[in-house]
């Protein structure tokens, strides 16, 4: 995990509802892409490949497995890699400090850091704007893996991440 920095005290009952997030119990992997292939009937139709994602991510981190199991059942064909330390990840793919999450993903050509929906990610594919990829930074509840029962979970906005560094919104949720 990367060293943390200090918190307002304000920010402490935040902070401890999103360490109950990162260590809950992980399931295990529902391969339906994949099932799906298996389960194909000779002379029928082929649905197109799930889309390749490549996903980079703490071996200690609840919810980043969470976020897997999203894409999965949305359909991405996942490669799951546990990194022993994810700075050099993340600067290699150009991602500031500010926009940083627990996970950072590669598809297409693109980057997505944090639990950007897989409906934004499926978006971004389909669209193939001329941006360097998607960020959702921090892990906001009510996020996928970051679902919490029994939380009323804010509004967020994932980002587009420009070329030159810079965001704009590119997706608005609400709970």
């Amino acid at each position: 995990m990367e060293p943390a920095l200090p918190l307002p005290r304000l920010l402490l009952p935040l902070l401890v509802v999103t360490l109950a997030a990162c260590s809950q119990a992980v399931p295990a992997p529902v391969e339906t892409a994949r099932a799906a292939r298996a389960a194909s009937v000779p002379g029928k139709t082929v649905a197109p490949a799930a889309p390749k994602i490549t996903v980079h991510r703490d071996a200690y981190c609840g919810c980043c497995h969470l976020w897997v199991e999203h894409l999965r059942t949305a359909g991405f064909d996942v490669e799951d890699r546990v990194e022993d330390a994810m700075s050099p990840v993340k600067d290699r793919l150009g991602i500031l400090p500010q926009h940083a999450s627990c996970h950072t993903a590669e598809v297409d050509g693109y980057v997505i850091e944090g639990h950007v929906p897989a409906a934004d990610i499926r978006r971004l594919l389909r669209e193939k704007p001329p941006i360097r990829g998607l960020v959702l930074p921090g892990m906001p509840i009510g996020s996928p893996g970051m679902e919490m029962e029994g939380v009323d979970a804010p509004a967020y906005t994932v980002l587009a991440l420009n070329r030159d560094g810079s965001t704009t919104p590119y997706a608005e949720h609400s709970p």
